[in-house]
């Protein structure tokens, strides 16, 4: 009976041991009960319905289900940038989406993804004859973007002149007034702002300068076992399918 004894608590303790290194145990999923997720209006990664306020997207489909699998309980807000931003640094238990990953951000976070790839491209007034084609040409000029973002920090990095809006969605309307020259944003998000803006065919893409990827960026006080299992998971949507039906839902969307 004593041998008995000590062999099952000799198979409990490496049962134990077991729950607690496992990575992608229950037991990591219980460190992690729930996450606040801020975002911001960006078609078609992340779309906050103007009414309602409910938020999807591609990013959004993809992490919500990151979360489900995972069993944690979320609650998206969306709010400017620069504060989801912020509170994504500042607040434990707290992730942003969806966010450039640069060698300037990466101490700032611990990174789920890719999520998506955004290319950047320059848009111009079509009746402006000033055609630029790569970057060193838009030196000397002043460039629209919006506060706190990943291609305002680029050109702010490249020495090129900036102006900074709080929102993306100004940017078409200062470009056609000429408070700055060109404007630079992701691809589907410009092409969706000029088409609700009314400026088809008065403003136009003039060239793409760089395809970043997007990601999910959490507190860097994550527990790591938590960021490699929400990994994992991205993982294994793009291997069972998930991932493109999510991405098929919405391939019309940013035309």
């Amino acid at each position: 009976m004593h041998r008995c004894s000590m062999l099952i608590s000799r198979l409990s303790f490496i049962t134990l041991l077991y729950l607690v290194l496992s990575p992608f145990s229950n037991a990591a999923i219980a460190q992690q009960k729930s996450l606040i997720l801020t975002t911001e209006d960006y078609p078609s990664f992340n779309i906050v319905d103007p009414e309602t306020r409910k938020i999807n997207g591609i990013s959004t489909e993809k992490v919500t289900e990151i979360m489900r699998r995972a069993g944690v309980a979320i609650s998206i807000q969306a709010y400017p940038w620069a504060r989801s931003y912020l509170m994504a640094q500042r607040d434990t238990d707290t992730c942003v989406f969806s966010t450039t990953r640069t060698p300037q951000r990466e101490a700032l976070f611990k990174w789920v993804g890719p999520l998506v790839k955004n290319n950047w491209v320059i848009f111009g007034r079509a009746d402006d004859t000033r055609k630029p084609k790569n970057i060193d040409d838009l030196r000397g000029y002043i460039i629209g973007v919006y506060r706190q973002g990943a291609v305002s920090e680029f050109f702010s990095y490249n020495g090129i002149q900036i102006d900074i809006a709080n929102y993306d969605e100004e940017n078409p309307r200062k470009l056609m007034y000429k408070r700055f020259d060109f404007w630079a944003t992701g691809e589907k998000l410009g092409n969706r702002l000029i088409k609700a803006k009314g400026y088809t065919g008065k403003i136009v893409p003039l060239f793409q300068f760089n395809q970043v990827e997007l990601y999910l960026a959490c507190n860097p006080l994550t527990a790591q076992s938590n960021i490699d299992l929400y990994n994992k998971i991205l993982r294994d949507m793009e291997k069972d399918g998930t991932v493109s039906a999510i991405e098929r839902k919405y391939q019309y969307q940013s035309q």
